[in-house]
């Protein structure tokens, strides 16, 4: 399998017809996967509490402690919506929330356990980078240490939000407060060493150029090279109404359909050592993410039984398991139901 060099991945995501790097990325995703399945996931996204100090430009879902529309969960709260996901089938939960500034490792400790414990079918996929990495900070603990800690109460995985563009440039003006790009790698690589597998994303759209979209890719990779830990790789666009991203930099608008496929049929040619590139459908909507499964991904995603964070830019797409079947059914491939370790539970020929 040919490995593409920087500049070699600059060249055809600058110069390649939109029709060149299709055929180029399925024909790689059929390389990885000749068994012509599309996997889904069926799980909701919790976010326990909104409150967040980190003032992301590109966030328009948190509130500031105090303000008007802040929360967290209560435990009930919680286990109410897990009630609701396991009644349509669901073995997921997509668990994070914004970086709350006085939570401590007791109280994610306690949570993680009460649902492990209460729910031992779900997977708790949950924490991004910056909240692991503001959890050890604010406890007084060892990034390791807090990632023990969780493992051990019922945490099984955790995504790769945060990482928008893993280019310090970019990151200083769209998340001055937010980790930095080596701090996120080194989550995801403390979490890898415990055995902790984890997934890597995205967000184009914003401020980078293509330069900082390669830096991303290679930095992903490298750290995929070092541990295997990554199980995946999700592209999403940034939604810009209603952020102050968009109030300081009004000329940005939403990234086309175009862009999107071309990006995402060269995280497939990349990131050669990642096998799952995942279709955002919830950002480009059902039938680009349809057509993402011709450029490269061979896997939808979630059926996002709720979404927040996305929803409070402005993009309010939906889907749910037979809508998923008949897109994959519609382009030839065999649709299966999966878990978060992308091992498959059931089929749909």
């Amino acid at each position: 399998m040919k490995r593409y060099t920087d500049s070699e991945i600059l060249d055809l995501m600058q110069y390649a017809t939109l029709k060149e790097l299709g055929k180029m990325a399925n024909e790689r995703k059929k390389s990885m996967h000749p068994d012509n399945i599309t996997s889904f996931i069926v799980d909701r996204n919790i976010n326990y509490t909104n409150i967040c100090w980190v003032d992301c430009k590109f966030c328009a879902f948190k509130r500031n402690l105090g303000q008007d529309g802040e929360y967290i969960l209560s435990f009930e709260e919680i286990d109410s919506k897990i009630e609701e996901l396991l009644a349509i089938g669901g073995t997921q939960i997509l668990f994070q929330g914004g970086v709350h500034p006085k939570l401590k490792i007791d109280y994610y400790e306690n949570l993680v356990q009460h649902i492990a414990e209460k729910y031992p079918t779900i997977t708790i996929h949950g924490f991004s980078a910056i909240e692991i990495h503001y959890i050890a900070k604010i406890s007084k603990l060892s990034i390791t240490e807090v990632l023990l800690r969780l493992q051990k109460a019922g945490l099984s995985s955790i995504p790769g939000a945060g990482a928008e563009i893993l280019s310090d440039s970019v990151r200083d003006k769209i998340a001055p407060k937010k980790l930095d790009s080596d701090e996120w790698i080194t989550v995801h690589r403390e979490a890898h060493k415990i055995g902790m597998k984890s997934t890597a994303t995205m967000m184009f759209g914003s401020l980078e150029d293509d330069n900082d979209i390669v830096e991303h890719w290679r930095r992903v990779r490298d750290l995929q090279d070092e541990t295997g830990g990554f199980r995946a790789f999700i592209l999403w666009s940034f939604q810009p109404n209603n952020t102050p991203l968009k109030v300081e930099y009004p000329h940005i608008q939403k990234a086309s359909s175009n862009r999107y496929l071309r990006l995402l049929a060269c995280s497939r040619l990349y990131l050669d050592n990642i096998r799952n590139i995942q279709s955002s459908w919830v950002t480009q909507g059902s039938h680009v993410g349809q057509l993402a499964l011709l450029f490269g991904a061979n896997d939808l995603g979630s059926t996002m039984m709720e979404e927040n964070v996305v929803a409070s830019a402005g993009a309010t797409n939906s889907m749910n398991q037979n809508e998923m079947i008949a897109l994959i059914k519609d382009i030839g491939e065999i649709p299966a139901k999966r878990n978060t370790a992308y091992e498959i539970l059931e089929t749909f020929a």
